[in-house]
């Protein structure tokens, strides 16, 4: 039984993480900015719920009081704006939670993490490409490979790893958010919309959450001991 933290466990990608690793007998802690989400997540399963600002150094800290096996950092956001009209402070927010997060929330898990710890972060195809429209989520997750890639680094001779999953347009609130952006911009029906949206997949298809947590469980698992500093994109062939 390892001991795993997961951020952003209360929805999408994260909830279904969370629910696998569970089933399979972990000790699972989830985090994330609104409880009744996370309790929803746990309802049925063995969790711990917690409350936490992945950007907050503070609350960041507090999830950690004890040491994690393996660390999710799923947390995220993104808006759809064009750069000569993006406010800075959604610039600023959108580094804060994707990038910021990711290292607030690695930096507290090396603390404590032991040999054999896995550190993995939900990272995205806009990790390895940039897109009209989401020039700060592009620069964040570009941010987070980089971070993930330079820590990989840092910790191989303590026998831990940091990889990145890379999914394009999932199934979750987030991807259909993406959906309904794209059908009020072209005036657009959904189905139009969404065959717009994953046009780029050569599958031609939303991403199943189940399917990115395959990815993470995978390298969480000791089969991927030697796999580190790598961005596994699950894109059905998008990258």
């Amino acid at each position: 039984m390892k001991r795993v933290l997961i951020t952003g466990g209360g929805s999408g990608i994260g909830r279904a993480i969370a629910q696998d690793f569970a089933q399979a007998g972990n000790s699972v802690t989830i985090a994330g900015r609104r409880m009744a989400q996370l309790e929803e997540t746990a309802k049925g399963h063995k969790m711990q719920c917690k409350t936490v600002d992945v950007t907050d150094e503070g609350s960041v800290a507090d999830l950690f009081d004890a040491p994690f096996d393996i660390v999710i950092a799923n947390a995220g956001a993104g808006t759809a704006t064009q750069v000569a009209e993006m406010p800075l402070k959604e610039w600023n927010d959108t580094i804060a939670v994707n990038l910021t997060g990711t290292f607030l929330t690695f930096r507290a898990a090396l603390k404590g993490m032991q040999p054999g710890g896995r550190l993995i972060a939900i990272a995205s195809i806009a990790s390895l490409k940039g897109g009209a429209n989401i020039a700060a989520y592009a620069a964040a997750k570009h941010g987070v490979l980089g971070l993930v890639r330079s820590l990989a680094v840092e910790v191989a001779r303590k026998g831990i790893t940091c990889n990145a999953v890379c999914p394009g347009f999932v199934d979750t609130d987030m991807g259909q958010a993406a959906v309904t952006g794209v059908m009020k911009r072209l005036d657009i029906p959904r189905e139009k919309a969404e065959k717009m949206v994953v046009g780029g997949n050569p599958l031609r298809r939303m991403i199943q959450p189940e399917e990115v947590v395959a990815a993470a469980r995978f390298l969480a698992s000791e089969g991927a001991s030697m796999v580190n500093g790598h961005a596994m994109s699950v894109s059905g062939g998008e990258i």
